[in-house]
């Protein structure tokens, strides 16, 4: 099977997430917006000043210079949050930045280009209409929609919100995920290292990579490779999670107990043994319409499944497309000569269209050059890859 087509499984399989709650905007970063939303105001709300200077009608200043001045009557002064219902009449009304400009004026004068006069001003330059001016609803206007369904807010959203007088948006809840790391080898970073152990590095960076992507971890443990304590954490962990993801245990080992687990769980079945290279035994299942991710026990091989799926599963459950893993086509740098059999995802550093093997260890086990990637590069099987060559690049999240 190849990839594309375990991830149609996946979008035939999950179903987008119902549930969702509200959240004050100063909490709504990262979250994904439950609903469309229409603009309640005009923003800004009335005519303000760009500049300090002078509200005019621009008719009254043509042909103004230096030589030849056009000489108004200053009738008002007007400062920020000031407010003032007369209408033009005539002459002009000094402005400051963020000041209201009456009804009837169509454009602000710099004060550079004035006498800087109280009750008459000398106005050295034209302005057009419109200029140093800004009109009502010129931003966002009333009714209008500022933000999508579906969509992950950023700064710049809380930012139109706020503008917007909106304190509180609906968003979906997080999707949660249990993480279910397998091996009598493993210890938690800070235990002291016996002989014979390693400490576990694949659960905190799928931990990191759930919070980065504005989900919430449930479950985060190590478990010991025993059957029984495998199924119980499974059992228990599916309870509290939209997705539980296993780490090891998944090939044909004397201690790889997941298959025989997930059939004693009644799970069914995905998809397994995926056209890639490292981590072909990846398999997918669903248990009580949870996903069940359960992933290779080497670092970069559990790393590269769970970002080709990982970030797929939350982008149908929270109907946010911009969570799903954004691919692009890169020129090769760097050339790869190695023949292999299986599709293969390389680590490697894209930049401005060009791709780089800034590494030499390719080792499943290995991750500590991850530190200088940021992509996989999606290798053919069957074929060697030279200087020039375009290929496809999965993007890193981090």
């Amino acid at each position: 099977m190849e990839i594309e087509e375990a991830v149609s499984i996946l979008k035939n399989a999950l179903k987008p997430i119902e549930e969702t709650e509200f959240c004050q905007i100063s909490e709504a970063y990262g979250r994904i917006a439950a609903c469309d939303i229409f603009a309640p105001i005009n923003v800004p709300p009335f005519a303000k000043s760009a500049m300090d200077g002078y509200a005019v009608r621009a008719a009254d200043l043509e042909g103004a210079s230096a030589e030849t001045p056009v000489i108004l009557n200053v009738t008002g002064q007007l400062f920020a949050g000031d407010w003032q219902k007369k209408a033009h009449e005539e002459g002009a009304i000094r402005v400051m930045t963020g000041s209201p400009v009456p009804n009837g004026f169509d454009a602000v004068v710099m004060q550079e280009d004035t006498d800087y006069g109280e009750k008459k001003v000398r106005i050295y330059k034209s302005v057009r209409v419109g200029q140093n001016y800004c009109a009502l609803g010129e931003d966002i206007k009333k009714d209008s929609l500022v933000l999508k369904a579906g969509t992950k807010i950023g700064r710049a959203h809380i930012g139109l919100l706020a503008s917007l007088g909106i304190a509180e948006i609906e968003v979906r809840r997080k999707v949660k995920v249990s993480i279910i790391t397998t091996g009598s080898e493993l210890l938690e970073a800070g235990k002291t290292l016996a002989s014979g152990k390693i400490y576990s590095s694949i659960a905190p960076m799928l931990s990191c990579a759930v919070q980065s992507a504005g989900q919430t971890v449930t479950v985060n443990q190590i478990v010991k490779d025993d059957e029984k304590e495998i199924f119980s954490a499974i059992k228990i962990a599916a309870r509290k999670a939209d997705i539980i993801i296993t780490t090891g245990g998944v090939s044909v080992g004397k201690k790889d107990y997941l298959p025989e687990v997930l059939n004693s769980l009644a799970a069914q079945k995905l998809f397994s043994h995926v056209n890639i290279q490292p981590g072909t035994p990846t398999l997918a299942s669903l248990l009580t319409g949870k996903l069940l991710l359960s992933l290779s026990g080497n670092p970069y091989a559990a790393l590269v499944n769970f970002d080709i799926y990982f970030y797929h599963a939350i982008s149908l459950l929270t109907g946010c497309k911009e969570l799903s893993t954004q691919k692009k086509i890169a020129i090769l740098n760097t050339p790869y000569e190695k023949i292999n059999k299986l599709r293969r995802f390389v680590r490697a550093y894209f930049e401005n269209g060009f791709v780089n093997l800034p590494v030499e260890n390719h080792a499943s086990s290995v991750i500590s050059n991850l530190t200088e990637c940021n992509c996989y590069i999606d290798l053919p099987a069957g074929k060697a890859f030279k200087k020039g060559d375009k290929v496809t690049v999965w993007m890193i999240k981090d």
